[in-house]
């Protein structure tokens, strides 16, 4: 850890062994005798020249280097050191993850050499015998990861030290006074890494922007932005350009689209929905057969390869979700005007339109742009009220507007067909092994000051289930259409990989607690008692803990140019084209389709890979950032009911604790081992679960506990809790 006292010090160490490798390893090439070496290292006294000497014969003795001519050496070339990734934990050690290796290697805190969580790195690996733990050294921070930081500032006389929240940066960050910007002491500020001198504990950086005061809703929203580099306004510039766009529907463009302005087109969107990216039309046909068209907008059509404006569309790459707030990936004047297909206005959409059968087969497609006209704007509440009660009046407590309306009878009988349709599409899909996750999404109740006054659950019904399978029909359908042509044709997939039998295996030894099993067979079989699984456990008091280790099994989804199909959905091919407005991918997607349908050649696949990975990436950070908007707002919600008692289930047990999940708002806090009062209690790994030295009492996954909340951390998003009993 930093001295506080003054600058960073400096080590005082004779062992020059890794120093001199770290030189060595880092030009392979390059040949160096003791005063070359000394000189790097800036050493120039005796007594420093004769420790190199004998470090080199040492060296050189264990193999690592070689003396390739009287005085001079070199790195083996055989040596042991690979590139890959650290991992560290929340204990200061790490793990090295290489796709060489078959194993993480184990880095000792030592062993770091300045190395941070996710940075690229060389690694020296050695204990490689059979039957020892591999570890490593790191010799060479190749690439950082990330170099800005948010955390508080504690501003001394002449310096200052910037401590993050993060339990796996090990290191605070020590500002020179001159680069403090205009922070003042206990703010929560963004620092830029400038440096790490060879003999600094710290590594040097500078205030960037000042976020606000700890514990303030806004400063700790804009800090879980900015911990994760992601925006939460628009440069000017960029708005200002969005501002000039002409978003005017003209004829002359009409004429070059399908004009489907007169056929019956509805969207079906969350009742605070400001962007409706799809909308769906539907019409019998004189055959008997149903043509329904899945309407996107065409955000393409605006947003102009090359501008400033799809250069900052592309950095984001996703809108970011937060409890309170959506940073979106395009400016207001796009994203919840001209490209949303909003009731009673004409708008250019990018189409997928397939005839299909009474048993939802799909005899006929085509794709295209197209001008749409919406005849209607639903909540999912109220097409759910349609489906359920087969009427077409929507009562005042779930209407959008307030007030009882009647809806036409060509949108109620449409949507109850296509309800209909989907429920069979959905039945093909999850018979040829597709997994269902429905997992219970944790919602707020905030006030005008973003205050969360209560917690709700969020369940998907037949009206969320009706646009899912429609948007998942015309991301397969988009996705065959140009993976099936020959010669290969470059395309932006959503690939999902099969699921880790090692962690299928750790998600059965827990199940297998509360009398569930996986039946590991086949690949279908596997599928298939998932969603036994995923079924049984619905209504019940595990069923989060079960969801969301069954979702960690997972494999994650990405985008790629390589298609390897998508096993969570069951499907050989699939797209993400439905989600302009929201995601970069289906917006490459809508140009690549256009571009093939023009007849256009293939296009240059290591860009667009390229492209795929950076639209991963970016969505990770936005799904990180949404987690921890959750957590921290759980937390919030958890500080006003202090003196409550819960229930809750054990969901995690470690040596140090219990975690523990309370039933009526899904918040997660820490029980500490050493703060269970009732018995004496060590963990034990075989039977995962405190074991009471006294009573013999067990408490594991899935147990029922009730609990107080006893500390509330706003700025780490941690609650711990105080156990009070086991529920009997």
């Amino acid at each position: 850890m930093s001295k506080r006292n003054g600058k960073p010090s400096a080590k005082k160490e004779k062992d020059f062994s890794a120093k001199i490798y770290k030189i060595l390893a880092k030009d392979p090439n390059k040949s160096f005798n003791y005063k070359q070496i000394a000189a790097v290292l800036e050493l120039t006294d005796t007594q420093s020249r004769n420790e190199i000497i004998k470090e080199l014969k040492l060296l050189a003795g264990r193999e690592k280097i070689e003396e390739i001519e009287k005085g001079k050496y070199t790195v083996v070339s055989k040596a042991d050191y690979v590139e890959g990734k650290i991992d560290m934990t929340s204990r200061k050690t790490a793990y090295f993850v290489s796709p060489e290796l078959e194993e993480d290697v184990f880095i000792p805190t030592n062993n770091l050499n300045k190395a941070l969580d996710k940075d690229k790195v060389k690694v020296y690996i050695y204990n490689r015998r059979k039957g020892r733990r591999p570890e490593g050294e790191v010799v060479e921070v190749i690439e950082r990861f990330k170099t800005e930081f948010v955390g508080v500032i504690d501003i001394q006389k002449n310096f200052a030290f910037v401590s993050t929240a993060n339990a796996k940066m090990y290191t605070d960050i020590f500002i020179p006074k001159n680069k403090l910007g205009n922070a003042e002491n206990g703010d929560v500020v963004l620092v830029k890494m400038d440096d790490w001198p060879a003999k600094a504990d710290s590594p040097f950086g500078e205030v960037i922007r000042v976020l606000g005061r700890p514990g303030e809703h806004n400063t700790e929203i804009h800090a879980i932005l900015a911990e994760y580099g992601l925006p939460y306004d628009f440069p000017i510039d960029v708005e200002v350009f969005a501002q000039k766009i002409d978003t005017e529907i003209h004829p002359e463009e009409i004429a070059r689209r399908r004009d489907m302005r007169n056929v019956l087109t509805f969207t079906i969107d969350p009742k605070d929905a400001k962007d409706f990216d799809d909308a769906l039309s539907f019409q019998k046909l004189e055959n008997g057969n149903y043509e329904v068209g899945i309407h996107i907008a065409d955000v393409s059509y605006y947003l102009q390869e090359g501008t400033i404006l799809d250069a900052e569309a592309y950095q984001r790459a996703t809108s970011v979700y937060l409890v309170d707030r959506v940073v979106p990936m395009l400016p207001e004047v796009l994203s919840n005007f001209a490209c949303s297909l909003r009731p009673n206005e004409e708008k250019y959409t990018f189409s997928a339109i397939f005839e299909i059968s009474e048993n939802a087969e799909v005899r006929n497609q085509w794709f295209g742009r197209t001008v749409i006209y919406s005849d209607q704007r639903f909540a999912y509440e109220e097409a759910q009220h349609i489906i359920e009660t087969e009427g077409n009046t929507i009562p005042a407590e779930i209407s959008l507007t307030g007030a009882e309306y009647t809806v036409s009878p060509e949108i109620q009988f449409a949507t109850l067909k296509l309800n209909e349709l989907s429920k069979v599409l959905r039945k093909k899909r999850m018979a040829n092994g597709a997994i269902s996750f429905d997992k219970v999404e944790v919602k707020f109740n905030l006030n005008e000051a973003a205050e969360p006054i209560g917690v709700f659950f969020k369940v998907a019904k037949d009206a969320n289930h009706l646009i899912e399978e429609f948007m998942l029909l015309a991301n397969r359908k988009v996705a065959e259409f140009i993976g099936k042509q020959k010669p290969k044709k470059t395309f932006v997939y959503r690939i999902h990989d099969e699921p880790d039998q090692d962690k299928l295996i750790n998600l059965q030894t827990v199940i297998s607690k509360f009398g569930y099993k996986i039946d590991f067979k086949s690949k279908g079989d596997i599928s298939k008692s998932l969603n036994n699984l995923l079924t049984e456990v619905q209504g019940k008091k595990e069923q989060n803990l079960v969801d969301t280790l069954a979702i960690r099994t997972m494999s994650k989804a990405k985008y790629s140019t390589e298609n390897i199909g998508h096993y969570g959905l069951a499907f050989d091919y699939y797209s993400h084209f439905t989600s302009p407005i929201r995601r970069y991918p289906d917006v490459m997607a809508h140009r690549l389709l256009q571009h093939y349908l023009d007849g256009g050649a293939s296009v240059d696949e290591e860009v667009y890979e390229e492209q795929c990975n950076h639209s991963s990436n970016m969505e990770g950070l936005a799904a990180n950032a949404e987690r921890d908007s959750i957590k921290y707002m759980q937390v919030k919600y958890m500080l006003d009911h202090k003196d409550e008692e819960f229930l809750g289930v054990i969901s995690g047990v470690t040596e140090w604790g219990i975690y523990v999940e309370i039933v009526s708002n899904k918040c997660e806090g820490m029980c500490r081992i050493r703060e269970i009062k009732d018995d004496y209690y060590t963990f034990d790994e075989k039977q995962y679960a405190l074991v009471g030295e006294v009573t013999k009492t067990l408490l594991q996954l899935g147990d029922e506990v009730f609990v107080k909340v006893k500390n509330a951390d706003l700025v780490k998003k941690q609650l711990d809790f105080t156990y009070l009993r086991k529920n009997e």
